[in-house]
């Protein structure tokens, strides 16, 4: 397979027309990424103006995929650069914006650290809200490690309602992920800036219902994208997932403290991976140990919303599509999710809407 450069990249962007003939500005093209086959391009779009542009979005996107050299191609549209405000003693407090309002009560399932298993409590959690005759949406934005289309067992690009995505329904949820617009193999090699456009987009250009909870799986860790999405929607509070030994608690004790920072109401903490028992002679063993997540959220003065053991059938259930939560409600894993929806529901009806953090430049 022929190399591909950003400088071919380019040379194509310039020479692409429309259907009626319109080429590209070069001025419109913020940035290129080109890596192993994979091309990202960000056009700057004034949003007024990003629905008219879409058909000539798709086009290029489809152009640059026929390049020979070319695995995936992505083309995302870019807010055009503000010029830079002049710096004041102190700024006014920012409410959140209104991403989103159409939703009761956004929920943030976030870690600390990778590896605990966020992204299978989020999507049981999710399903188990939605056992309980809730209007639920699951929102992946986990921009560079998309997983939910592989746990929800759902394939293929969603479909279109105007300018804007229909989301996947699986399990009785309202579904996206940039893994369902992209390959399941494809690495997304985006600077900050382009996985902040992109998941902007998956709130303001799906075609999302009312929803009673949406829960969001977040990437692990406390960087751009749980500060902006503290910033820019009215997060009903967050849960923070953990497994027992204290390398885990240590990480998830950032989280807590990240999202006391920007005002956002603790939920509770989930201890995942809690124990072990082997499915043919009974003996349990606390692999990871044992009551260390209830502990922390006793000492930090949060919930504690329940422990999820570690299972086999929640790994093969999440690798076959079907979350626990859905395919065996009455296991002893399906029981615990069932257990962490009831407690984080309870949390919802006696929690205040967060205002978001309060931004001061000394």
């Amino acid at each position: 397979m022929a190399a591909i450069d950003e400088t071919a990249v380019r040379a194509r962007i310039g020479a692409f027309r429309t259907a009626e003939g319109a080429g590209i500005p070069a001025g419109m093209v913020d940035s290129v990424a080109t890596r192993e086959g994979l091309v990202q391009v960000a056009l700057m779009v004034a949003k007024a103006d990003a629905a008219r542009q879409e058909p000539m979005r798709r086009a290029l996107e489809a152009d640059l995929a026929a390049m020979p050299g070319v695995r995936n191609a992505t083309v995302m549209f870019t807010a055009p650069r503000a010029a830079a405000p002049q710096p004041q003693a102190q700024t006014q407090a920012q409410e959140p914006g209104t991403l989103l309002g159409q939703v009761g009560s956004i929920v943030a399932v976030a870690s600390g650290k990778g590896g605990v298993g966020k992204s299978t409590v989020a999507v049981n959690l999710a399903v188990a809200l939605a056992r309980q005759g809730k209007r639920v949406g699951l929102l992946d934005a986990d921009i560079y490690g998309p997983s939910l289309p592989r746990m929800l067992g759902t394939k293929g690009k969603p479909e279109m309602a105007g300018n804007k995505l229909v989301p996947i329904e699986a399990w009785g949820l309202k579904a996206i992920s940039i893994g369902h617009v992209v390959e399941e193999e494809t690495a997304m090699v985006w600077r900050g800036p382009m996985v902040l456009n992109a998941l902007t987009q998956l709130m303001t250009q799906v075609a999302w219902p009312e929803l009673d909870v949406m829960v969001l799986d977040l990437p692990p860790g406390t960087g751009d994208v749980q500060l902006t999405l503290a910033q820019r929607l009215k997060l009903a509070g967050a849960v923070i997932v953990s497994t027992p030994q204290d390398i885990s608690l240590l990480d998830a004790r950032r989280g807590i403290s990240m999202f006391r920072q920007v005002r956002v109401p603790i939920l509770g903490v989930v201890e995942n991976m809690s124990f072990f028992c082997c499915p043919n002679c009974g003996t349990r063993t606390d692999i990871f140990g044992h009551g260390g997540a209830e502990a922390e959220a006793v000492r930090l003065g949060v919930p504690f919303l329940g422990a999820v053991p570690l299972l086999a059938p929640i790994r093969e259930t999440s690798d076959a599509g079907t979350p626990i939560a859905a395919s065996a409600p009455e296991s002893e894993a399906g029981r615990a999710f069932a257990a962490v929806a009831d407690a984080v529901a309870a949390g919802l009806d006696g929690a205040g809407t967060a205002r978001g953090p309060r931004i001061v430049i000394e």
